[in-house]
C-alpha cells in the first residue's frame, strides 16, 4: 500500500488532522504520530524533507504554520517502497494547492473549523491510500456541488 497515513500539524506539534489507509491500533498509532511528529518539527530547514522511521518513509513539507506529513510504508522484504519520495512531495505540493483554490488561503483555522470539507477533498484525491486524482478542478467540483446544495437547501426553509 502506497500511502499508509496522512498529517496535518501546526508548528507546536498539534495534529489538526489525521487520516490512516491502514490498521494501526490506537495505542501503536498514538506514540507513532507523536514521534514522528517530534522528528519531523526538530528538523531544520536545510535538512531534506524524507526520512526512514520505524518501518516507514516519511515525506513532509511546512507551508506557513502547518506541516504536512506523509508515510509509508517500507516493504518487508527490504527492497526500496515503490513509493517515490519527489512524487509524495509533489502529491502534498498539489494537495495544498488544491485547499488554497477552496478556501482562498488555507490555514490552520479553515482545517479546524471545517474539517468534514478537508476530510471530504483529501478522500476525493486519497482512495484506501492510493493517489487516485490530483486534478483541482476534478476535486472541488463535488465540494462545490454539495455546498451549493446545501444553500439551496437552506434558501428554502428561511
Amino acid at each position: 500500500m502506497p500511502i499508509s497515513f496522512l498529517l496535518m500539524v501546526n508548528k507546536q506539534g498539534q495534529t489538526r488532522l489525521s487520516s490512516y489507509y491502514e490498521w494501526i491500533s490506537m495505542v501503536e498509532r498514538s506514540a507513532l504520530e507523536s514521534e514522528i511528529i517530534r522528528k519531523c518539527l526538530s528538523r531544520s530547514e536545510l535538512q531534506c524533507s524524507f526520512v526512514e522511521y520505524r518501518g516507514y518513509k516519511v515525506v513532509y513539507r511546512r507551508y506557513a504554520s502547518l506541516f504536512f506529513i506523509v508515510g509509508s510504508r517500507l516493504s518487508k522484504d527490504g527492497n526500496d517502497n515503490p513509493e517515490n519520495e519527489l512524487g509524495l512531495l509533489e502529491f502534498i505540493h498539489n494537495l495544498v494547492e488544491t485547499m488554497d483554490k477552496w478556501a482562498g488561503s488555507i490555514c490552520e483555522l479553515d482545517i479546524m473549523y471545517q474539517l468534514e470539507q478537508v476530510h471530504f477533498l483529501l478522500d476525493e484525491m486519497v482512495m484506501n491510500g492510493h493517489i487516485v486524482e490530483t486534478n483541482k478542478m476534478n476535486v472541488l467540483r463535488p465540494l462545490d456541488l454539495m455546498e451549493r446544495e446545501s444553500q439551496k437547501a437552506e434558501s428554502m426553509y428561511r
